[in-house]
């Protein structure tokens, strides 16, 4: 929001990072522009409405700090147009605003604000729980996913043989506070295996975790499928010959009789069964 007076003073821009990884530098820029018949009075830096860095040019001792927890300007530029915090601490959060005014009589007044969030980076990537070396098709997927301690929570996404995992396989996710304002999230995905799992090999399982635009860490994990052994298996019965060939060859020379004979041999029990008769009589 812009504030202007009867004035041809502007504020072309301000400058101030979205983001900040915790005890990184923070840079915050203002540009204005001064109208023919304007003269710059003073320049100030606000955060959530207390000033911590003025610049005056008329005054012995232009350029000021005042005392502000989590803000320690640690350099400025000549004209105030420039401040640079160090370091970036948790309470170095917040709304901060760059005012410009012009001299008497109107004295001027130009100004606007953005909001900065510092980011506490977990110490580790995502660390996922719960998987098994191999699954067949019809098991039941139950993983978890949780990310490192952090600040702001870490927003977490499953992804299956990498594409997002559709949402009726996730479970809200769970984040957990910290005594030291950290926090650290949870999602669990929870699935069942199907064939097109399969499709591509082993079934991929990745957790990505990410904070705004400053952090970007995965965890992917591999497993088998007892699908590929069943294939496997399939493929050894076709080279080695059908079960009709098997058949076939039983009626080979020094192999037991096969069904084709019982005709014939049961004609020769006959005949030596009534040759014996005879004989007896």
């Amino acid at each position: 929001m812009k504030e202007y007076g009867v004035t041809s003073l502007e504020l072309l821009e301000l400058r101030v990072p979205a983001h900040v990884a915790l005890g990184t530098r923070a840079a915050l820029s203002c540009r204005w522009a001064l109208g023919p018949a304007d003269v710059l009075y003073s320049v100030k830096w606000y955060k959530d409405g207390k000033e911590f860095f003025r610049h005056v040019p008329r005054d012995h001792e232009p350029r000021r700090k005042f005392p502000l927890p989590g803000v320690d300007v640690e350099k400025s530029s000549p004209n105030g147009a420039n401040v640079t915090l160090y370091p970036a601490v948790l309470e170095t959060g917040g709304r901060y605003r760059c005012e410009v005014s012009g001299e008497r009589p109107l004295f001027p007044t130009v100004s606007d604000h953005g909001d900065m969030v510092i980011v506490a980076l977990p110490d580790h990537g995502p660390t996922i729980t719960g998987s098994r070396l191999r699954y067949q098709i019809g098991d039941r997927v139950q993983v978890n996913c949780t990310s490192g301690r952090s600040r702001p929570a870490t927003r977490l996404a499953w992804y299956i043989n990498g594409e997002p995992a559709p949402a009726i396989a996730l479970l809200p996710p769970t984040h957990e506070k910290h005594e030291d304002g950290l926090e650290t999230t949870s999602l669990a995905l929870d699935f069942k295996v199907k064939p097109k799992h399969f499709r591509k090999g082993d079934l991929k399982l990745k957790c990505l975790a990410t904070i705004a635009t400053v952090y970007w860490r995965s965890n992917e994990e591999s497993v088998q499928g007892e699908r590929l052994k069943g294939y496997s298996r399939s493929r050894e019965l076709t080279e080695g010959g059908s079960r009709a060939d098997r058949v076939q060859a039983a009626g080979k020379p020094g192999s037991a009789p096969s069904l084709a004979d019982a005709p014939f041999l049961l004609l020769l029990c006959v005949m030596i069964h009534i040759s014996q008769n005879k004989s007896h009589s």
